[in-house]
């Protein structure tokens, strides 16, 4: 999938998500719920991640060259593969879990279906991006793409909308 397919892709789940997810869905309009709604989202990234962990552990057990762990061996291959993986997913994983939080009390109210959206994305594009890995940067394209598109639209729109918000309030005083 090109590059521009996966941006129009994150922008149409983004932008739609409110006419996917129901009213009924969302959390009461205050900070606190939205926060706790959001927090509900985050955990499939955080799941995606609890997997990755899963399959270096596991791989580390049943390989005798790789039990001692990274910081005793080299690896092999595999077990440097499962790392790389594991490392993309955790640094995606932070990312998303913040701007998800941070998206939740700034945006407004019915922005917050996108939350489901990207969390949703986010898992769909690590399994893309794992199951691709090996075949290089073209195989884990839209899987990373799923994956960080969302997070990166996230936080370019809130930086924006912090930064309008500050410029408003520097003006009005």
């Amino acid at each position: 999938m090109a590059s521009y397919r996966r941006r129009f892709l994150t922008l149409v789940g983004l932008c739609g998500a409110s006419l996917l997810l129901p009213a009924s869905t969302l959390p009461v309009d205050e900070p606190d719920a939205r926060l706790a709604w959001a927090l509900r989202w985050a955990l499939l990234p955080i799941l995606t991640l609890m997997v990755a962990v899963a399959r270096v552990a596991n791989h580390r057990f049943y390989t005798p060259e790789d039990i001692d762990g990274a910081g005793l061996t080299n690896g092999t291959p595999q077990a440097r593969l499962q790392r790389a993986i594991l490392q993309n997913t955790l640094e995606q994983a932070v990312l998303a879990v913040a701007a998800y939080a941070i998206w939740s009390v700034v945006v407004p109210y019915s922005w917050l279906p996108s939350i489901a959206v990207a969390a949703l994305y986010f898992v769909a594009g690590r399994v893309l991006f794992a199951r691709g890995y090996t075949r290089g940067a073209a195989g884990r394209a839209t899987g990373f793409g799923l994956t960080a598109y969302p997070t990166f639209g996230m936080l370019a729109t809130l930086a924006v909308v912090l930064l309008f918000r500050l410029l408003n309030w520097m003006i009005g005083r």
